[in-house]
């Protein structure tokens, strides 16, 4: 097994809201993958003290450990688990009611000898590639299915669509919001990689349409995870005046790959 996770922020003045992780347990073979994207509140309340990377600092951290050490439970039951730990951590000095409260996307998965567990909420992004070269991507495409109505602007968004039916979910202060992921299983010895990307990665295909994402695995194997956020960072750049044309909020977001050869 090879792994290789690169993690940048897009402004280095500011901190990055990412959070990747590879874990691999002491006993046996196997290990998890893990990938946030935190939330960038609009200006004004969020009800909380914390900022977005402490956050998913806390939620990353308790995720990778319960993924590792609790095998035997399912990946939405960590997630649960993990926003519930999270949640208890600031409940006391903080409004987690509030929309804006600080949040997350989530790419996730674990392996053992016998099968690959994945788990995706949100606009994160999860590629299993088999053993024939295929590649799956797994997504919740729940937000990009929004009527644009809905979409006008982040309030909009956070008061109509966020965590709400009919709308799209990330990992907040709500426990049960793990039961809306994407997840799914695959066999162990068909699936030849993973890759985890936060948004800002994913550019590369769904912003820039460099290649698909059949076509991301061997980018990888040839240029690495760090030659694909300083392609995706080049395109940014080159891109920037038309950055409003194209849907895009800031000319560099932060961006997380972790690519694991099984």
């Amino acid at each position: 097994m090879r792994t290789e996770l690169v993690s940048e922020p897009g402004d280095p003045a500011r901190p990055n809201e990412d959070f990747a992780a590879v874990g691999v347990p002491a006993a046996g073979q196997g290990g998890v993958l893990v990938v946030l994207d935190g939330v960038t509140p609009p200006r004004g309340a969020t009800g909380c003290r914390h900022s977005v990377p402490w956050y998913t600092a806390r939620l990353g951290g308790a995720l990778t450990e319960l993924t590792v050490s609790l095998p035997d439970v399912p990946l939405t039951e960590a997630l649960s688990r993990a926003i519930h730990r999270t949640a208890t951590s600031h409940s006391q000095t903080c409004d987690l009611s509030h929309p804006r409260t600080p949040q997350a996307t989530v790419a996730l998965a674990r392996w053992d000898g016998e099968a690959v567990e994945y788990l995706v909420l949100s606009d994160a992004a999860l590629l299993l590639e088999s053993s024939d070269g295929a590649v799956t991507p797994v997504l919740d495409d729940r937000l990009a299915r929004l009527p644009r109505a809905l979409l006008v602007s982040d309030e909009v968004a956070d008061a109509r669509a966020r965590n709400k039916e009919g709308g799209f979910f990330t990992a907040a202060a709500d426990p049960s919001v793990a039961a809306r992921a994407v997840t799914g299983r695959a066999v162990r010895a068909e699936v030849r990689s993973l890759t985890g990307l936060s948004d800002g990665a994913s550019r590369w295909v769904e912003t820039f349409r460099e290649g698909g994402w059949g076509d991301l695995p061997s980018y990888l194997r040839k240029e690495g995870a760090d030659g694909l956020v300083r392609r995706v960072r080049e395109l940014e750049s080159a891109d920037a005046e038309a950055r409003e044309f194209l849907g895009r909020g800031k000319t560099h977001d932060d961006a997380s790959v972790v690519h694991v050869e099984l």
